[in-house]
């Protein structure tokens, strides 16, 4: 008995050692769980400080429209039919400026349309009788739906009108067969929309008034930044493949900026989703009425394509198709000249749409780009590959081809750069608060010879 007393106090003690160490695992564990979650909610609020602050708007316009069911008076205008102007915050209320637009627009006409034809079919079907009204209206709610539904489908209604195509179809629904089993169908419809009138405009006001994003903002920085990262590759490439810094080697945590171009490839429906939600908003800032957001994609499309031409270089030069060590030194200079030259062409053109200035200085990037792409052209058909072993020369010609390629993608998205810049009238760069005393008399007196006006603006770019 002594014997098996004391095993059973042994295995007790077992299982609870068992116990406190699976309990304080799993406190342990979710301990880093809180903590995760704790310094991912930090990234996200540092990441994008918009995010609080959309946050902040979602909660004030909620509050706000719930004070029509918080006071009496306001309450008996509307009764249970408040809950609309709730629900229109919450699924109307977006991220940008004109995506709230969007939807609160779509939700009001469709809401609006669907009412009238609600209450339009509702008085027809009662004119048929007992018997023939719930056919009536079955019929009407066939076809409509069908044909609504069907509606979606196209291209342009998809992108900008399937919320209120959906909102259509559920408010017809809910305002002609409701009507079956209700009379006061007129003060139905009236009282939908105006709660989610009253639920829109409060979007708006909310979206508008407390620290706007603007979706056309968000998408100029977006097609800048992917020129950016491109112009940034095209500079490491040449540092890194060609040699050109002193050190033969990066270090990997150094090579970031060699896999920055790849974000672009995927940016397309982004692009889309933010000019979508662009056309939407009214004019502000240096962004006017009828600004052209559709050159922002064609812009974005050409450097896509370059993107490509950029990925399919990488990818052959990280399979370590090297170039040979005395083929390459002879294209060193030509091919590292064009690459940065490409680069500086396409920060000029970045900085241009940011700024919202002339791509000025793009010009001469591009004419030294053609003329490098030339005498590489005529190096590739000399007879200085005669000795060379034909293996020799299709890493050279690979690289060489991408590389023109490239340089014809640059010259495109600088054209359309150009014609961006012409058609939402962006201003001259003025460089003038930098220069010195000296300088500026310089400027004077060059300005008299010449026959300038003092009081005419005068574009001048000093070079070191």
């Amino acid at each position: 008995m002594e014997m098996g007393t004391g095993n059973d106090y042994d295995n007790n003690i077992g299982y609870i050692s068992t116990s406190l160490t699976w309990i304080k695992g799993l406190s342990d564990k979710m301990k880093d769980k809180v903590i995760e979650f704790v310094n991912m909610t930090i990234k996200l609020a540092t990441d994008d400080i918009r995010r609080v602050i959309h946050s902040i708007k979602v909660g004030l316009a909620l509050t706000i429209v719930s004070l029509f069911y918080y006071f009496q008076a306001l309450y008996d205008s509307f009764g249970v039919s408040a809950m609309w102007a709730v629900m229109t915050v919450v699924v109307v209320f977006e991220f940008s400026v004109g995506a709230t637009i969007g939807k609160g627009l779509n939700r009001a006409l469709a809401t609006f349309a669907a009412g009238a034809l609600g209450v339009a079919a509702h008085h027809l079907a009662v004119k048929s009788g007992n018997t023939g009204e719930p056919i009536l209206l079955g019929i009407f709610v066939f076809l409509l739906a069908a044909s609504t539904t069907f509606a979606r489908f196209f291209p342009k209604v998809k992108a900008r009108y399937d919320y209120g195509m959906l909102i259509f179809i559920l408010t017809f629904c809910l305002v002609s067969v409701s009507g079956f089993r209700n009379d006061d169908i007129l003060e139905l419809a009236h009282k939908r929309l105006s709660t989610i009138l009253i639920g829109g405009s409060t979007c708006l006001i909310v979206s508008i008034c407390v620290c706007p994003v603007w979706a056309g903002e968000d998408l100029q920085n977006l097609v800048s930044l992917n020129i950016e990262k491109l112009a940034s590759f095209l500079e490491g490439f040449g540092e890194e493949y060609f040699k050109i810094s002193e050190k033969e080697t990066t270090p990997k945590g150094e090579k970031a900026f060699l896999t920055g171009y790849k974000m672009v490839l995927n940016s397309k429906s982004n692009e889309e989703t933010l000019a979508n939600f662009a056309k939407w908003e009214p004019g502000h800032g240096r962004f006017m009425y009828r600004h052209p957001w559709k050159q922002y994609l064609i812009v974005g499309s050409l450097t896509r394509e370059c993107a490509y031409r950029i990925d399919a270089l990488n990818g052959h030069l990280s399979s370590h198709l090297q170039m040979h060590t005395e083929v390459g030194g002879k294209l060193e200079d030509l091919c590292t000249n064009i690459s940065l030259e490409s680069a500086k062409a396409m920060k000029e053109l970045a900085s241009a749409i940011k700024t919202m200035t002339m791509p000025s200085s793009s010009t001469s990037h591009i004419t030294n780009l053609k003329e490098a792409t030339e005498n590489l052209q005529c190096l590739l058909k000399s007879e200085l590959w005669k000795d060379v072993q034909f293996l020799q020369v299709i890493p050279v010609v690979t690289v060489t081809s991408i590389l023109t390629e490239i340089v014809v993608c640059v010259e495109k998205i600088a054209n359309s750069v150009h014609e961006l810049a012409m058609t939402a009238k962006f201003k001259n760069k003025v460089v003038g608060p930098k220069l010195n005393n000296i300088t500026k008399e310089k400027c004077k007196a060059e300005s008299s010879k010449v026959g300038i006006l003092p009081d005419h603006e005068v574009v001048v770019t000093v070079k070191d």
